[in-house]
């Protein structure tokens, strides 16, 4: 302000300066305008920063309020918690659900449905320990819900009770796997026919048997080419059923499988290896008059070191299969074979001498018979088998199981003086096993009886002793099965054709005298026995598989040959479908008829196993599809419903 009134200061008294003001007083009035329009404007400006503040005051303020009041509800629930789980892990609840999470076994798991009523599925009650008394015998440990009203049996303990079986199993991902635990009546199969039973062509479900492996084989006799039996003898015997069902099996197998992969090693013609010739040894192809093909003749010194050899490196394809010929004791085949997974190496050694089978070590080895010097010999020799069961002989505590990946072919190699020819490895060789086979049935049939004899005693409870030489029709059927089919697929070679003919006899004489298996029942029902005792035992699954040779026979054999064969199968089915229903239990089926035949002894009947039970409904599946009588089908589907739990009903 003072700027504006400098000149109107009291010190100043000249006249002429008041003359001046009093010329300038428009002047002054309009300062004083603008200077009061100025003054409007500032008190607006402040007045408007002022509100600005005082706005962004209460934001802060209002901020600030609610933020406090975040933290305070915050706390509060925090507390609450606190309060809760305080509670909770006082209560009983606590330690029941701890525990429930620490063994999930104390506690019943299921469906909500299984829960009590309003109790959350995830606070079950735990179990409490209780004892079951079984049937006032013996008591078990058991757990009890009481809540629920339920008591939980051991599996272990029903499994053996009630004959079932059972296994916890996981489906679902990696990251989210569930278990089941499946129950189990029966874990053996059943086989549904896929047509009409051929007689030329699969032999029943046979395509699934692997007869070498199992535990009672002792080995593949390297004369024979059939299996060795331990079933009833721990030396080893020829057992005629068992073989046929080793034939019946690779029969089967070679129309069932894709053809397999044969690698020709040597055959002396367009096919040959370089071998490794040692010093002091030779060989050399010539041609071989009566074969009009050629053959490698060889020579070697004594010891491994100078055998003849070729290096394979061969996995898989582990069937081998020459031509040999040798003429000294001292000549031998060999085969070396690793173990890829544990890098051991063992050799098989087939040598002609009268030996079965013989372990030293590392080597494996397999007797030709004496008979085999200086005669030639198609040998067809499955090397895993033969390793498995060298390596089982070696050390019968062994828990080695080589799986067939697992080997590897290194080295073939032939010692000696001898000739060979047609060396092959491949994955199978079916029907070189099937005719191995047959042939053992043409050469070792009893000519009088025109039976195939079990050279073993055989005990069945409440019989008598079966003595050596018993012949069983089960045996018999299957070797005539055996024979058919030979006799069909070789185009007709009458051999096979004459000894299942002569293979019928035994069906015509009773089994209590010597070479017979017809048995009959109530004076009545014509049976065929699988164990030939007195009084009949009447086994039910032998007796089909009897009925089946007679029906592979009628069906292959010429007319006037196949009538008594035609005969014999109506005769047996006829007896089937009258005596069937006396093997079912309503539960299961009856392995004989023990319990009827053994007149003045108190017999429980000889119920079946399941796999026996299986044996019974797929053989009367594959009956009912050469018989149309609806007994046999209604029959077969029934007893199929026991393998699921299904029961006959009761009065």
């Amino acid at each position: 302000m003072s700027k504006y009134f400098t000149n109107a200061s009291p010190n100043n008294s000249n006249s002429s300066q008041v003359g001046a003001s009093s010329a300038h007083a428009p002047r002054l009035t309009e300062n004083k305008e603008q200077f009061f329009k100025h003054q409007q404007q500032n008190s607006e400006t402040k007045r408007k920063q002022q509100n600005k503040v005082y706005i962004y005051r209460e934001a802060l303020l209002l901020i600030f309020i609610m933020r406090l009041n975040l933290k305070v509800v915050l706390i509060a629930l925090i507390v609450a918690v606190v309060i809760t789980l305080g509670a909770y892990m006082r209560s009983p609840d606590y330690s029941h659900d701890l525990v429930r999470h620490l063994d999930r076994r104390l506690f019943r798991t299921g469906s909500s449905e299984s829960q009590p009523t309003g109790a959350h599925p995830l606070y079950a009650a735990p179990l409490q320990d209780i004892e079951c008394n079984i049937n006032r015998e013996y008591s078990i440990h058991c757990k009890r819900d009481e809540e629920a009203n339920e008591v939980y049996v051991p599996f272990s303990f029903l499994r053996n009770y009630f004959d079932v079986s059972g296994a916890v199993t996981t489906s679902g991902t990696e990251d989210n796997k569930v278990p089941t635990f499946n129950w189990m009546h029966s874990n053996s199969k059943v086989n549904y026919p896929k047509g009409k039973y051929d007689p030329h062509g699969v032999f029943t479900y046979f395509e699934n048997y692997n007869v070498e492996v199992r535990d009672r084989v002792k080995c593949i006799s390297a004369v024979e080419g059939v299996p060795v039996s331990t079933q009833w003898e721990k030396r080893g015997y020829f057992y005629p059923t068992q073989i046929a069902q080793f034939a019946l099996a690779h029969y089967s197998k070679n129309l069932t499988e894709p053809e397999p992969r044969v690698h020709i090693l040597e055959d002396a013609d367009g096919n040959q290896m370089e071998w490794t010739t040692p010093k002091n040894s030779n060989m050399t192809r010539i041609w071989h008059h009566k074969f009009n093909t050629n053959v490698v003749q060889y020579e070697t010194a004594i010891g491994y070191e100078s055998a003849i050899s070729i290096n394979v490196n061969q996995t898989i394809d582990l069937v081998l299969c020459v031509d040999l010929l040798l003429v000294t004791n001292s000549s031998s085949l060999m085969v070396t074979v690793q173990n890829r997974d544990t890098r051991h190496i063992y050799n098989l050694h087939y040598i002609p001498a009268d030996l079965l089978l013989s372990v030293q070590d590392s080597n494996i080895y397999y007797g030709l018979g004496s008979a085999a010097l200086n005669r030639w010999r198609h040998i067809t020799r499955d090397l895993h088998i033969d390793l498995q069961k060298g390596i089982v002989m070696g050390d019968k505590h062994s828990p080695l199981k080589m799986r067939r990946s697992d080997l590897e072919v290194l080295a073939i190699a032939f010692l000696g003086i001898g000739f060979y020819d047609n060396v092959t490895l491949s994955t199978s060789d079916h029907l070189a096993h099937f005719y191995d086979a047959a042939e053992w049935f043409v050469n070792n049939q009893d000519a009088k009886t025109g039976g195939w004899l079990n050279p073993v005693r055989r005990n069945l409870n409440g019989f008598a002793e079966l003595r050596p030489g018993w012949i069983s029709a089960m045996g018999q059927g299957h070797a005539i099965s055996v024979l058919a089919r030979a006799y069909w697929h070789s185009g007709g070679d009458a051999r096979y054709l004459k000894a299942a003919v002569l293979g019928l006899k035994p069906y015509h004489v009773f089994s209590h005298k010597e070479g017979g298996v017809l048995a009959q029942f109530m004076d009545k029902y014509y049976w065929y026995e699988e164990y030939p005792t007195t009084p009949p035992s009447l086994v039910l699954n032998g007796f089909i598989y009897s009925l089946l040779g007679l029906y592979d026979l009628n069906s292959t054999a010429p007319s006037s040959i196949a009538r008594d064969a035609g005969k014999l199968f109506t005769q047996g089915m006829y007896s089937l479908k009258k005596m069937l229903p006396l093997y079912d239990t309503g539960s299961g089926s009856i392995y004989d008829l023990r319990h009827l035949s053994l007149s003045g002894v108190s017999v429980a009947p000889n119920l079946a196993r399941w796999d026996y039970h299986a044996t019974h409904v797929n053989q009367l599946l594959l009956l009912a599809t050469i018989d149309r009588d609806p007994l046999i089908a209604q029959t077969a589907e029934r007893w199929k419903g026991y393998m699921f739990g299904k029961r006959a009903k009761h009065n």
